[in-house]
Parts: structure tokens; C-alpha cells; sequence
């Protein structure tokens, strides 16, 4: 008796090697106790939120008993919000914006499902770099789209602007990227950003629709050693920007994100009014209130960028000492390494397991021959596992 559709079996069936290594770790967790095993597998911001969150929650609470104090709202969300955020990232992307161009979301996940469902046709191509995060394949099946991941340049993961325009066809309809990026650290300099958005241009103008450049950025706040993340919107008239507040402000739980559109956009208020209703009709109706009140009051705050950098540093060492090749992130909070030896990342990433280490595999990523670690969690954790990594390398043939 067949109780799901076929689609979402096979999806199940295909499911997330980032869950899949996270079960296994519960697993080695209720075997061993958690503190014998090194789980780098999700990246779920362990920092305390901004000291500004847990006094806006206190005043909170004395407001609740007013009435509609929790009630709907706007669908776009809470005005004040909207202006807020409106006016702090008209300063981030060096673009003047209003209040009308942004609209709040649950996270950027729920962003990307709202535009995905706004612009796409059934059929229609979203192309973005590979390796990407899993998801986005989720996302662009969700609305009868289809993702074309094109290989970034190795080793450094740089974007092969090339490439990218030889995939683009007549049903292309966005261009997806994400910068601090998930899973490889890599930061996308301003040439690339330009040359990007001149590869959008030129197929907007060939196909008499727009391509639309969208850039998922709930990194941006996380980058290292002086490395700039550029603005997308003063570079493409049909670019939007999609964040979130899940890791700036630790706030992951609470599913705060944004759509911003640029205001150089042709019939802007057309794509705007599609988004809108789209964020009330795909069931999110609006973003949580309690959040958009949080991130109102602690907007231009972050958490300590420099503790992420500091196990960034740390987890390099380890993986310098292993043997294990790899790209220094530039940053988010991810390593994507080369697996050592004659093992492939499912076999590599069993050698770890062995050591109590969990990983997950490239290919969850798009990108077999390789592995991800996230660098969330206390430093302990990190530097505990150095003994394990030159374990498991040794047996894979690496060093």
C-alpha cells in the first residue's frame, strides 16, 4: 500500500547524508556518552544568541497580554521590521532600499522556497556552483524546477564563469549561489561577482526573460582574514539577496530571513506582490513575530566571529597534521578537504566513524572525493579529534 507519494519516497530514499551521519552519531552517542564522539556533521550554531536578544525577550514578556501583541500581521511582516532591515541593508549591499523591497521569511530556506515558487515555471533551470548545499535540489523540486549544479574550479573552488554560461538554456530562470559558501568556506571575490552578473545579463538579453541572480548569504557576517564579501545588488538590475539570522544572531530555532529585490529591477513591484503572496499561500503566512521583534532590536550585532575563527585555525592544524589536503575557508563555518589515500568519501568517512568521528561525504554535496566538517561546536571537541583524523588517514594510505 503505497501511503506517500513516489516522489517523496524517492526523496526519502535519497535522503540528506547530513541527517544520515547525524543519526549515526546518536547512535554512537548512546553506545559511547557524547563526549566520546567528535560529531562535525551539522552546522548548528552553538553560540549564545546577542546579549540585545535576551533583553528584547524580557520586555517582551510584559507586552504579551496587550492585545493582538502575537497576533497575524502584514504578510510581508512587521513594518517597523521591514524598515529596519530595509535600512540596515541598504548600508551592506551599498544599495538604497525601502522598506517595499524587502519582505521577512522563515529563514532563508523558507526565501528561497518563496522565490523559487514566485518565478519558476514547470521545467524551468536554476544553475548554481558545485558543491552546493543539498537542499537546494529539494527547494527546486519543490515547484517542478530543475537544479543543474555546474563544478566549481578545483582546488580552490573559485566559480568557472565559463561553464556556468554554457549551461545556461532557454528555460534557465535563476542562478543560485551562496557566499560565505556551505560547504566549501569559499568566498566569491568582486570579479567574480561582476563577472557573473555580466554571464546573467547576457542571457536575460538572449532570451527575452529575466535571469535572475540570487545570492543566499547567511554567512556573510562570517568571514575571515580580511576577506570582503561583495554586494550583488548594485551589479544586476534582477538580482535578490536572501539571508537570514539563524547563525549572525544564533537564532537558527526561530526562522528569521529576508527576500531583499533590487530597486534597479524592472517591474519590481510585480515580482514583490508575487513574494508576498507566496510567503501567506506556501503555508508560512508570515515570519514568527517574536523573531522579527528580536532581530528589529538586535540589528548591526553579531556573535564572535573571532571564536569561529579560532577553531577554524585549530581544525586546520589537525588536518595539516593528518596529512589531509584542503582549502582554507575563507568563511562560514565549514571544511570541504580532500579524502586521503585510495579511499572514496563513503569509505573515508566509515574510517572516521570508526574513530568516533562523524563526517559527511562529498557526494551529499555533489562532489565525491571529498569530505565536510563543520566547526560549530566547542574547540575541545576540535583538538580531541586530532588523534582520530591521523587514524583514519593512515588507513585510507595518506600520510
Amino acid at each position: 500500500m503505497q501511503v506517500i507519494s513516489s516522489e517523496v519516497s524517492q526523496i526519502i530514499q535519497n535522503a540528506s547524508w547530513i541527517r544520515r551521519m547525524f543519526e549515526a552519531g546518536i547512535e554512537l552517542k548512546q553506545k559511547y556518552g557524547a563526549d566520546q564522539v567528535c560529531d562535525f556533521t551539522l552546522g548548528n550554531p552553538d553560540l549564545p544568541p546577542v546579549p540585545e536578544v535576551a533583553r528584547t525577550l524580557r520586555k517582551l514578556a510584559d507586552t504579551v497580554e496587550q492585545p493582538l501583541a502575537l497576533g497575524y500581521m502584514p504578510n510581508a511582516g512587521l513594518s517597523s521590521t521591514r524598515q529596519r532591515l530595509a535600512e540596515y541593508l541598504a548600508r551592506e549591499q551599498q544599495t538604497p532600499l525601502t522598506a517595499q523591497q524587502v519582505i521577512l521569511t522563515c529563514g532563508a530556506a523558507g526565501g528561497l522556497n518563496v522565490l523559487f515558487r514566485t518565478v519558476l515555471e514547470h521545467g524551468d533551470e536554476v544553475i548554481c556552483p558545485s558543491p552546493y548545499f543539498v537542499e537546494y535540489g529539494f527547494y527546486v523540486g519543490n515547484y517542478g524546477g530543475k537544479l543543474v549544479p555546474v563544478p566549481s574550479k578545483l582546488p580552490g573552488f573559485a566559480l568557472d564563469l565559463d561553464a556556468i554560461e554554457a549551461a545556461i538554456t532557454n528555460r534557465t530562470r535563476v542562478i543560485l549561489f551562496n557566499s560565505p559558501n556551505n560547504p566549501t568556506g569559499v568566498v566569491y571575490n568582486q570579479d567574480e561577482m561582476k563577472g557573473l552578473a555580466a554571464v546573467a545579463a547576457r542571457a536575460t538579453a538572449r532570451y527575452g526573460r529575466p535571469v535572475y541572480l540570487a545570492s543566499d548569504e547567511p554567512y556573510r557576517f562570517l568571514a575571515y582574514d580580511g576577506a570582503a564579501v561583495p554586494p550583488i545588488l548594485p551589479l544586476y538590475e534582477f538580482a535578490v539577496v536572501v539571508g537570514s539570522f539563524s547563525k549572525s544572531l544564533s537564532l537558527a530555532g526561530e526562522r528569521i530571513g529576508y527576500v531583499a529585490v533590487s530597486p534597479a529591477m524592472p517591474q519590481a513591484d510585480q515580482l514583490l506582490g508575487g513574494l508576498i503572496l507566496c510567503n501567506r499561500t506556501l503555508g508560512y503566512v508570515n515570519a514568527p513575530v517574536i523573531g522579527q521583534r528580536l532581530v528589529e532590536a538586535a540589528l548591526g550585532v553579531t556573535v564572535d566571529a573571532g571564536i569561529y575563527k579560532r577553531r577554524r585555525d585549530a581544525m586546520a592544524t589537525i588536518l595539516r597534521d593528518a596529512g589531509i589536503e584542503f582549502a582554507m575557508p575563507q568563511g562560514a563555518f565549514y571544511f570541504f578537504p580532500k579524502v586521503p589515500g585510495r579511499a572514496d568519501d563513503l569509505e573515508f568517512c566509515q574510517l572516521l566513524l570508526d574513530e568516533r568521528i562523524l563526517a559527511v561525504p562529498g557526494r551529499g554535496f555533489g562532489l565525491p572525493g571529498y569530505f565536510r566538517l563543520t566547526y560549530c561546536m566547542d574547540e575541545a571537541i576540535i583538538r580531541r579529534a586530532a588523534q582520530g583524523f591521523q587514524k583514519a588517514a593512515a588507513r585510507a594510505g595518506g600520510k
